[in-house]
């Protein structure tokens, strides 16, 4: 019988597989189909529904993209992995928090591809516009946008430092470093374009239409060279990383009343 520690260890496990799914097709498309990675996010998920099994695919991505934002919400909460409560350490939480936002957008519209095939509406810019309508909703978008540029510097952070090795298991295979290094520095970049179009489109006044997705983010690069290249090369590597992640990841484990301790590596 599967206990729920156990439980909650494959839901985040199946997260990460997910992300390696959305980061690897990402990082593909941007390298071989401009004309793709033009239709932003959506793409990402046209690309995957055109596959063998691809529909299949799909409600994977749905279940572990959701996953995986509610255990982000969950290392926001409950600190599973002991950032602490001073500055740095909510910094770093309010950042888990805007991960755990982006990805609950992105498992939104992997569930519109598998169940119509398609993506009705604008997604992020619907979702942007009704923020806006309702009071001090730019104020909320664009703290928003700063919790995603806070994600960006500690994303570029980690790919300096390597500080997310001590989290992984030591049987991880030797490429995991720079892998890990290369695909989080691409990860900030594109963190840093959604959180700057968030701020333009909440403290500036520059409108729904600037909010980007994560695909969006990368088809902005588009007309960038080897600075398109270099990001979307690390965005790929960055879902072969997320693919070590699934199978080596040291995943915290629920105590006997179903609730997340803190993490210790």
């Amino acid at each position: 019988m599967i206990d729920k520690s156990e439980k909650f260890s494959w839901l985040v496990r199946i997260g990460y597989l997910s992300r390696a799914i959305l980061y690897s097709v990402l990082g593909l498309i941007a390298l071989t189909s401009a004309g793709k990675i033009s239709q932003g996010t959506n793409g990402i998920f046209k690309a995957v529904e055109d596959f063998p099994a691809g529909t299949a695919i799909l409600w994977l991505m749905v279940i572990g993209l959701f996953a995986y934002a509610l255990f982000r919400f969950a290392s926001t909460v409950f600190d599973i992995e002991n950032n602490g409560s001073d500055k740095k350490g909510w910094a770093k939480r309010i950042g888990h928090a805007g991960s755990a936002i982006g990805h609950l957008a992105l498992a939104y519209s992997a569930y519109q591809f598998a169940s119509s095939g398609e993506a009705s509406g604008g997604g992020a810019q619907d979702a942007a516009s009704g923020v806006l309508s309702v009071e001090f909703g730019g104020i909320v978008l664009g703290l928003l946008g700063l919790a995603f540029l806070g994600t960006a510097f500690f994303q570029a952070k980690k790919g300096l430092t390597g500080e997310f090795m001590h989290r992984i298991s030591a049987q991880a295979p030797n490429a995991t470093r720079w892998l890990g290094g290369v695909g989080y520095a691409a990860r900030g970049v594109v963190y840093a374009i959604i959180g700057w179009s968030l701020i333009n489109a909440g403290f500036l006044s520059g409108g729904s239409d600037k909010v980007k997705t994560l695909g969006d983010a990368v088809a902005s690069l588009a007309g960038e060279g080897i600075v398109f290249t270099l990001t979307a090369l690390g965005l790929l590597l960055f879902g072969l990383f997320s693919l070590v992640l699934a199978r080596y990841r040291i995943i915290p484990e629920l105590d006997s009343g179903g609730k997340v301790p803190s993490f210790r590596a």
